[in-house]
């Protein structure tokens, strides 16, 4: 990175599943990045914020020590200072090099803007903007991290399921020509449902408790892969269904293509994609998967082989895992790593 001469200072705004697994991202991932997490915003007490990174249900246990001492949070021995600020205003922003926002309050210009305003000098998104002029760029990890320049402000990662399922279009569209897609997600419980029924949300489907029914939600998927994937445009149709368990989600895919299809040559071409392009992002498996199988695993989607089926010689059917927390969140560390690559000079 031009003119670092020291670690690049990472903020997290927004403590919750993405910004605790990009924290420990930092501690696990092979990306070799020299980055350092010196402050995290959350409106939650510092005890609870150091509890629920030393236990994870999901992820398990954190591979290191942390502790609460002096109202900073300590990893290994490594203090970061900890703020519990309701809005960018009244966070502390100081010595910051790269704020990363993980709250998926902000999506608008104007409303990230005030992050800018006060003192944040980029800002990473954990989640789409509300449209693509809200951002500078919406970046896919191994996708097209080449386009940006160093010169953004605001720049998003898009959403998890835009990353597992982008390489995938990508690839076979190029190959096999894409007419029409349809893309039926099913996700892992969120945030913005209940464990029992309740005044949770003004759609009336998440006011109903998230482990007793499988759920139908709205989603923006569609507008994501054609922010991303712009000969698409008009040809993406999608829909979302949350499922009762706590992680790993998955994407029902079916394909109009305008060249021949069969399953040998799909898998053939997938397969070999995941040994070489797209080896970091997409994985391969025939094996007989449940979901828990990828619970933390860093891949963006794991394409089931076993799963692929063809209806005539132009349709055909795929099926894609993805870790919804642990994959977004190496994606999201990569692209911090490819966009400080291109920043003009950092400070000393």
């Amino acid at each position: 990175m031009p003119g670092l001469s020291r670690p690049l200072r990472i903020a997290i705004n927004g403590y919750g599943r993405i910004g605790r697994c990009f924290l420990r991202a930092l501690h696990e991932s092979t990306v070799a990045a020299p980055f350092e997490v010196v402050a995290i915003n959350e409106p939650a007490d510092l005890d609870s914020m150091a509890y629920l990174t030393r236990y994870d249900s999901t992820h398990g246990r954190f591979p290191g020590l942390v502790e609460a001492v002096g109202g900073q949070l300590l990893i290994n021995g490594h203090p970061i200072r900890v703020t519990h600020g309701k809005t960018p205003e009244t966070a502390d922003w100081s010595d910051i090099d790269l704020v990363v926002e993980c709250s998926g309050v902000y999506g608008r210009r104007a409303e990230l803007g005030r992050f800018i305003a006060a003192g944040c000098p980029r800002l990473l998104l954990s989640h789409p903007g509300a449209s693509a002029a809200d951002v500078d760029a919406t970046i896919i990890a191994g996708i097209n991290q080449d386009t940006l320049t160093g010169k953004e402000r605001l720049v998003s990662a898009a959403s998890c399921t835009t990353n597992a399922v982008v390489p995938i279009l990508d690839l076979l569209d190029r190959e096999l020509g894409i007419e029409q897609a349809l893309l039926s997600t099913l996700h892992s419980v969120m945030n913005d449902q209940p464990l029992i029924d309740g005044y949770h949300h003004d759609d009336l489907r998440r006011t109903r408790s998230a482990m007793q029914s499988i759920i139908p939600v709205s989603t923006g998927l569609a507008r994501g892969v054609e922010r991303l994937l712009p000969q698409l445009a008009g040809r993406v149709h999608a829909k979302a269904i949350r499922v009762p368990t706590t992680n790993v989600s998955a994407i029902d895919l079916t394909l109009n293509t305008r060249h021949p299809v069969d399953v040998t040559r799909v898998n053939a071409l997938l397969q070999e994609a995941s040994r070489g392009p797209l080896k970091r992002l997409v994985a391969y498996s025939e094996a007989a998967h449940a979901s828990i199988d990828f619970n933390h695993d860093p891949h963006s989607a794991i394409v089931d082989g076993s799963q692929t089926s063809t209806a005539g010689d132009h349709l055909i059917n795929l099926f894609v895992w993805f870790d919804n927390e642990w994959g977004f969140a190496n994606r999201m560390l990569e692209v911090a790593d490819h966009w400080s690559r291109r920043w003009p000079a950092n400070p000393t």
